[in-house]
């Protein structure tokens, strides 16, 4: 009788590799670190409460004169569409995934912020001049991917600094 059990293995073991596969082809290069923080947050409610509320998210400037960029990738948008930030100074994205992998990239840079679902990731950037760039998402997402893109607005310093929270979170022209 031991035939059935050697056969049920031989085919279960191919279709959980298959699954595996299917379900995780975009998160190998993702540190397994990542997985063990025990920073994770749940992804179903991370705009309830905690960092990620939606009145915590844009731009805010810290006491080292640096300033924190707090991000939400879902399918098929980013949260806020846009951000904008002062040219010369450090700046934290802080971005977490409400669904799954994403990768929110800064056009004409070689910058890019990778985000899986459960995993608060921060990146450090720095703009040395003001300009537009646009971030699309460049990980595979779904049927609208395609879609999925924000704009980062870099302001001179100065001019950053007399901007009200609410206008940090838009990129149209002033």
């Amino acid at each position: 009788m031991r035939f059935p059990k050697v056969r049920l293995i031989v085919i279960a073991i191919p279709i959980a590799l298959v699954l595996l596969a299917i379900r995780f082809p975009y998160m190998i290069d993702v540190p397994v670190w990542k997985y063990l923080d025990r920073g994770r947050i749940d992804p179903l409610t991370l705009h309830l409460r905690g960092e990620f509320v939606e009145s915590n998210l844009g731009t805010a400037e810290l006491n080292d004169g640096s300033v924190l960029v707090r991000m939400i990738a879902q399918q098929y948008v980013f949260v806020p569409q846009c951000v904008v930030v002062p040219a010369g100074v450090p700046v934290h994205i802080r971005m977490v995934s409400a669904d799954v992998a994403h990768a929110l990239t800064v056009e004409g840079t070689t910058d890019s912020v990778k985000v899986v679902p459960g995993a608060v990731i921060q990146q450090n950037l720095q703009f040395d001049q003001p300009g537009e760039y646009a971030m699309p998402c460049h990980e595979f997402c779904g049927a609208g991917h395609y879609a999925m893109r924000a704009r980062l607005r870099v302001v001179p310093r100065d001019q950053f600094h007399h901007l009200r929270p609410d206008e940090r979170v838009t990129c149209e022209a002033r």
